[in-house]
Protein backbone atom coordinates (compact mmCIF):
# COMPACT_ATOMS: atom_id res chain seq x y z
CA UNK A 1 0.00 0.00 0.00
CA UNK A 2 1.42 3.45 -1.06
CA UNK A 3 1.76 6.20 1.36
CA UNK A 4 -1.36 8.03 -0.32
CA UNK A 5 -3.11 5.22 -0.07
CA UNK A 6 -2.94 4.49 3.10
CA UNK A 7 -3.65 8.06 4.28
CA UNK A 8 -7.23 7.54 2.03
CA UNK A 9 -7.96 4.61 3.68
CA UNK A 10 -6.77 6.35 7.21
CA UNK A 11 -9.29 9.57 6.16
CA UNK A 12 -12.09 6.48 5.21
CA UNK A 13 -12.27 4.95 8.57
CA UNK A 14 -12.03 7.98 10.47
CA UNK A 15 -14.91 9.67 8.70
CA UNK A 16 -16.78 5.96 8.77
CA UNK A 17 -15.94 6.30 12.53
CA UNK A 18 -17.41 9.65 13.00
CA UNK A 19 -20.72 8.76 11.11
CA UNK A 20 -20.88 5.94 13.53
CA UNK A 21 -20.91 8.33 16.49
CA UNK A 22 -23.35 10.36 14.92
CA UNK A 23 -25.57 7.63 14.47
CA UNK A 24 -25.62 6.32 17.93
CA UNK A 25 -26.31 9.80 19.40
CA UNK A 26 -29.23 10.28 17.28
CA UNK A 27 -31.13 7.11 18.99
CA UNK A 28 -31.26 9.47 22.08
CA UNK A 29 -32.74 11.94 20.18
CA UNK A 30 -36.83 12.44 19.98
CA UNK A 31 -37.63 13.45 15.77
CA UNK A 32 -37.63 16.95 17.08
CA UNK A 33 -34.82 17.25 17.93
CA UNK A 34 -33.22 15.64 15.17
CA UNK A 35 -34.31 18.99 13.18
CA UNK A 36 -32.79 22.40 13.48
CA UNK A 37 -34.39 25.75 11.80
CA UNK A 38 -31.73 27.89 10.48
CA UNK A 39 -32.77 31.09 8.26
CA UNK A 40 -35.95 29.49 8.30
CA UNK A 41 -35.20 26.00 6.55
CA UNK A 42 -34.89 23.02 9.02
CA UNK A 43 -31.90 20.60 8.22
CA UNK A 44 -30.32 17.74 10.38
CA UNK A 45 -29.02 19.32 14.06
CA UNK A 46 -26.38 16.87 14.28
CA UNK A 47 -25.09 17.69 11.27
CA UNK A 48 -25.93 21.30 10.74
CA UNK A 49 -25.57 23.96 13.67
CA UNK A 50 -25.82 27.46 13.29
CA UNK A 51 -22.16 28.69 13.77
CA UNK A 52 -21.27 26.03 11.03
CA UNK A 53 -23.43 27.96 8.92
CA UNK A 54 -22.05 31.29 9.58
CA UNK A 55 -18.98 30.07 8.92
CA UNK A 56 -19.39 28.48 5.84
CA UNK A 57 -20.33 31.92 4.27
CA UNK A 58 -16.64 32.75 5.00
CA UNK A 59 -15.86 29.81 2.59
CA UNK A 60 -13.72 30.31 0.01
CA UNK A 61 -14.30 28.48 -3.30
CA UNK A 62 -11.87 28.00 -6.15
CA UNK A 63 -12.15 27.93 -10.48
CA UNK A 64 -11.84 24.52 -9.78
CA UNK A 65 -13.98 23.06 -7.36
CA UNK A 66 -16.75 20.98 -8.51
CA UNK A 67 -19.91 21.37 -7.04
CA UNK A 68 -22.69 19.15 -7.29
CA UNK A 69 -25.94 20.98 -6.28
CA UNK A 70 -29.20 18.28 -5.52
CA UNK A 71 -32.48 18.33 -3.29
CA UNK A 72 -31.85 15.49 -1.35
CA UNK A 73 -32.64 11.60 -2.62
CA UNK A 74 -32.07 13.15 -6.32
CA UNK A 75 -28.80 11.72 -7.25
CA UNK A 76 -26.76 12.90 -4.55
CA UNK A 77 -24.19 10.01 -3.42
CA UNK A 78 -24.48 8.55 -7.34
CA UNK A 79 -23.07 11.72 -8.48
CA UNK A 80 -20.59 11.58 -5.78
CA UNK A 81 -19.39 8.46 -6.89
CA UNK A 82 -19.31 9.61 -10.61
CA UNK A 83 -16.96 12.75 -10.38
CA UNK A 84 -15.07 10.50 -7.92
CA UNK A 85 -14.62 7.85 -10.42
CA UNK A 86 -13.86 10.19 -12.86
CA UNK A 87 -10.97 11.61 -10.81
CA UNK A 88 -9.61 8.45 -9.89
CA UNK A 89 -9.11 7.75 -13.52
CA UNK A 90 -7.55 11.24 -14.62
CA UNK A 91 -5.28 11.74 -11.41
CA UNK A 92 -4.83 8.10 -9.95
CA UNK A 93 -6.18 9.66 -6.92
CA UNK A 94 -8.04 7.27 -4.56
CA UNK A 95 -11.89 8.80 -3.89
CA UNK A 96 -12.52 10.21 -0.13
CA UNK A 97 -16.15 10.75 1.23
CA UNK A 98 -14.95 13.02 4.33
CA UNK A 99 -15.43 16.30 3.25
CA UNK A 100 -18.70 15.42 0.53
CA UNK A 101 -21.44 17.18 1.60
CA UNK A 102 -20.72 20.80 1.44
CA UNK A 103 -23.04 21.76 4.95
CA UNK A 104 -21.97 18.92 7.48
CA UNK A 105 -19.51 19.03 9.49
CA UNK A 106 -18.27 21.41 12.36
CA UNK A 107 -17.38 25.56 11.69
CA UNK A 108 -13.10 24.49 11.57
CA UNK A 109 -14.35 22.14 8.94
CA UNK A 110 -13.80 24.97 6.81
CA UNK A 111 -10.19 26.39 7.97
CA UNK A 112 -9.38 22.78 6.97
CA UNK A 113 -10.99 22.71 3.82
CA UNK A 114 -8.29 25.27 2.85
CA UNK A 115 -5.39 22.81 2.88
CA UNK A 116 -7.10 20.06 1.07
CA UNK A 117 -5.33 19.42 -2.49
CA UNK A 118 -7.14 21.01 -5.74
CA UNK A 119 -9.28 19.27 -7.54
CA UNK A 120 -12.17 19.21 -4.24
CA UNK A 121 -15.24 17.95 -5.05
CA UNK A 122 -18.18 19.04 -3.39
CA UNK A 123 -21.93 18.07 -3.04
CA UNK A 124 -24.96 20.35 -1.34
CA UNK A 125 -28.68 20.31 -0.99
CA UNK A 126 -28.39 24.14 -0.12
CA UNK A 127 -30.99 26.60 -1.50
CA UNK A 128 -29.57 28.99 -4.31
CA UNK A 129 -29.66 31.85 -1.34
CA UNK A 130 -27.98 30.14 0.75
CA UNK A 131 -25.31 28.67 -0.90
CA UNK A 132 -21.75 30.49 -0.14
CA UNK A 133 -21.52 33.40 -2.43
CA UNK A 134 -17.39 32.37 -3.37
CA UNK A 135 -19.11 30.20 -5.29
CA UNK A 136 -20.29 32.42 -7.71
CA UNK A 137 -17.64 34.85 -7.14
CA UNK A 138 -15.36 32.53 -8.50
CA UNK A 139 -17.46 30.74 -11.25
CA UNK A 140 -17.10 27.61 -9.82
CA UNK A 141 -18.70 24.65 -11.99
CA UNK A 142 -22.07 23.61 -10.55
CA UNK A 143 -23.04 19.95 -11.62
CA UNK A 144 -27.34 20.34 -11.12
CA UNK A 145 -29.07 17.27 -10.91
CA UNK A 146 -32.91 17.22 -10.80
CA UNK A 147 -35.48 14.60 -10.34
CA UNK A 148 -39.03 14.15 -10.83
CA UNK A 149 -40.89 15.36 -7.27
CA UNK A 150 -43.29 12.36 -6.86
CA UNK A 151 -40.29 9.37 -7.48
CA UNK A 152 -37.92 12.02 -4.82
CA UNK A 153 -40.40 12.32 -2.32
CA UNK A 154 -40.88 8.39 -2.20
CA UNK A 155 -37.21 7.84 -2.06
CA UNK A 156 -36.88 10.79 0.71
CA UNK A 157 -39.89 8.74 3.03
CA UNK A 158 -37.97 5.40 3.20
CA UNK A 159 -34.76 7.27 3.18
CA UNK A 160 -36.47 9.45 6.42
CA UNK A 161 -37.87 6.12 8.37
CA UNK A 162 -34.81 4.33 7.47
CA UNK A 163 -31.81 7.05 8.60
CA UNK A 164 -31.58 7.33 12.43
CA UNK A 165 -29.78 10.88 11.97
CA UNK A 166 -33.40 12.30 10.28
CA UNK A 167 -36.61 12.32 11.83
CA UNK A 168 -39.14 9.40 11.57
CA UNK A 169 -42.57 9.87 10.62
CA UNK A 170 -45.37 7.08 11.11
CA UNK A 171 -46.84 7.23 7.50
CA UNK A 172 -46.58 8.12 4.34
CA UNK A 173 -49.67 10.45 4.47
CA UNK A 174 -48.11 12.23 7.10
CA UNK A 175 -44.38 12.83 5.46
CA UNK A 176 -46.13 13.54 2.14
CA UNK A 177 -48.14 16.32 3.72
CA UNK A 178 -44.96 17.77 5.08
CA UNK A 179 -43.37 17.67 1.73
CA UNK A 180 -45.92 18.68 -0.17
CA UNK A 181 -46.03 21.97 2.30
CA UNK A 182 -42.14 21.84 2.61
CA UNK A 183 -41.96 21.13 6.32
CA UNK A 184 -39.30 18.89 5.68
CA UNK A 185 -35.28 18.38 6.27
CA UNK A 186 -34.04 20.80 3.07
CA UNK A 187 -37.33 22.84 2.76
CA UNK A 188 -39.73 22.87 0.00
CA UNK A 189 -38.75 20.96 -3.33
CA UNK A 190 -40.47 23.26 -4.97
CA UNK A 191 -39.14 26.48 -3.53
CA UNK A 192 -35.51 24.31 -4.18
CA UNK A 193 -35.75 23.76 -7.58
CA UNK A 194 -37.37 27.26 -8.91
CA UNK A 195 -34.50 28.83 -6.44
CA UNK A 196 -31.87 27.39 -8.72
CA UNK A 197 -33.64 28.68 -12.20
CA UNK A 198 -31.62 31.64 -12.76
CA UNK A 199 -30.00 33.33 -15.55
CA UNK A 200 -27.40 30.45 -17.23
CA UNK A 201 -24.15 31.99 -17.35
CA UNK A 202 -22.58 28.61 -18.79
CA UNK A 203 -21.26 27.87 -15.21
CA UNK A 204 -24.34 25.05 -14.58
CA UNK A 205 -25.11 21.87 -15.78
CA UNK A 206 -28.63 20.26 -15.39
CA UNK A 207 -28.88 16.67 -15.93
CA UNK A 208 -31.41 14.65 -14.45
CA UNK A 209 -31.81 11.23 -12.41
CA UNK A 210 -33.93 9.99 -15.06
CA UNK A 211 -32.04 10.59 -18.07
CA UNK A 212 -29.31 9.34 -15.90
CA UNK A 213 -31.11 6.18 -15.57
CA UNK A 214 -31.91 5.89 -19.63
CA UNK A 215 -28.46 6.15 -20.63
CA UNK A 216 -25.58 6.67 -18.13
CA UNK A 217 -22.97 6.68 -20.63
CA UNK A 218 -24.27 10.01 -22.77
CA UNK A 219 -24.47 11.74 -19.42
CA UNK A 220 -20.90 10.76 -18.29
CA UNK A 221 -19.76 12.18 -21.50
CA UNK A 222 -21.23 15.61 -20.72
CA UNK A 223 -20.41 15.63 -17.03
CA UNK A 224 -16.67 15.18 -18.63
CA UNK A 225 -17.03 18.43 -21.30
CA UNK A 226 -18.54 20.50 -19.01
CA UNK A 227 -15.84 20.22 -16.40
CA UNK A 228 -13.14 19.43 -18.80
CA UNK A 229 -12.46 15.93 -17.74
CA UNK A 230 -10.52 14.11 -20.75
CA UNK A 231 -11.25 10.82 -20.35
CA UNK A 232 -10.33 7.76 -22.77
CA UNK A 233 -13.53 5.68 -24.24
CA UNK A 234 -11.71 2.81 -22.03
CA UNK A 235 -12.04 5.19 -18.78
CA UNK A 236 -15.28 6.09 -18.89
CA UNK A 237 -16.86 2.63 -19.38
CA UNK A 238 -14.51 2.14 -16.49
CA UNK A 239 -16.49 5.05 -14.35
CA UNK A 240 -20.16 3.51 -15.70
CA UNK A 241 -19.35 -0.03 -14.70
CA UNK A 242 -18.48 1.52 -11.04
CA UNK A 243 -21.38 3.82 -10.94
CA UNK A 244 -24.06 1.50 -11.25
CA UNK A 245 -26.89 1.63 -8.93
CA UNK A 246 -25.88 -2.23 -8.27
CA UNK A 247 -22.12 -1.64 -8.09
CA UNK A 248 -22.88 1.43 -5.28
CA UNK A 249 -24.78 -0.60 -3.46
CA UNK A 250 -22.32 -3.32 -3.25
CA UNK A 251 -19.86 -1.66 -2.07
CA UNK A 252 -22.54 0.64 0.31
CA UNK A 253 -20.90 -0.94 3.58
CA UNK A 254 -17.01 0.17 2.34
CA UNK A 255 -18.24 3.55 1.44
CA UNK A 256 -20.83 4.73 4.37
CA UNK A 257 -20.49 1.98 6.64
CA UNK A 258 -23.30 0.13 8.64
CA UNK A 259 -25.84 2.52 7.31
CA UNK A 260 -24.63 1.98 3.80
CA UNK A 261 -27.67 0.01 2.53
CA UNK A 262 -30.16 2.92 3.49
CA UNK A 263 -28.41 5.08 0.76
CA UNK A 264 -29.04 2.78 -1.95
CA UNK A 265 -32.56 1.16 -1.62
CA UNK A 266 -33.99 0.97 -5.24
CA UNK A 267 -32.99 3.88 -7.17
CA UNK A 268 -36.00 3.44 -9.61
CA UNK A 269 -38.31 5.39 -11.73
CA UNK A 270 -42.27 5.12 -11.11
CA UNK A 271 -41.94 3.80 -7.43
CA UNK A 272 -43.97 7.26 -6.44
CA UNK A 273 -47.21 4.84 -7.79
CA UNK A 274 -46.74 2.39 -4.69
CA UNK A 275 -47.55 5.39 -2.25
CA UNK A 276 -49.42 7.97 -4.02
CA UNK A 277 -53.00 8.20 -3.60
CA UNK A 278 -54.50 10.24 -6.63
CA UNK A 279 -55.42 12.73 -4.16
CA UNK A 280 -51.73 13.39 -2.89
CA UNK A 281 -50.67 12.91 -6.26
CA UNK A 282 -53.26 16.39 -7.58
CA UNK A 283 -51.51 18.32 -4.88
CA UNK A 284 -48.24 17.60 -6.12
CA UNK A 285 -49.37 18.20 -9.49
CA UNK A 286 -50.92 21.60 -8.36
CA UNK A 287 -47.66 22.59 -6.27
CA UNK A 288 -45.88 21.68 -9.45
CA UNK A 289 -48.18 23.83 -11.70
CA UNK A 290 -48.07 26.90 -9.12
CA UNK A 291 -44.00 27.05 -8.73
CA UNK A 292 -42.25 25.24 -12.06
CA UNK A 293 -44.79 24.98 -14.99
CA UNK A 294 -43.04 27.24 -17.85
CA UNK A 295 -39.47 26.97 -16.13
CA UNK A 296 -36.57 25.88 -17.88
CA UNK A 297 -35.77 23.56 -15.13
CA UNK A 298 -39.56 22.40 -14.89
CA UNK A 299 -39.58 21.61 -18.46
CA UNK A 300 -36.48 19.81 -17.97
CA UNK A 301 -37.75 17.67 -15.34
CA UNK A 302 -40.54 15.94 -18.17
CA UNK A 303 -43.36 16.36 -15.70
CA UNK A 304 -45.77 15.05 -18.05
CA UNK A 305 -43.63 11.67 -18.73
CA UNK A 306 -42.90 10.57 -15.26
CA UNK A 307 -45.71 12.14 -12.99
CA UNK A 308 -48.89 11.02 -14.66
CA UNK A 309 -51.35 9.00 -12.37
Amino acid sequence: MSGAEGENKGKREKFLAEMQKVVEEAKNKTPEELKVSINGILYPSLLCSEPAFQAMEAFEAREDDLLIVTYPKCGTNWSIEILHQMLFELHNKEPTLDQAILEFGKPEKYKHLKDQPSPRVFASHLTYENMPKSFFEKKTKILLILRNPKDAAVSYYHFTNNNPVLPSYSSWDSFCEDFISGNVIYGSYFDFTRGWEKPDDGNMLVLTFEEMKADLLAELKKICDFFGINLTDEQLQRVQEKSTFKSMKEKSDETHGKIGNVFFRKGEIGDWKSLFTEKQSKEVDAKFEEYLAGTKLGEKINYTTYCTF
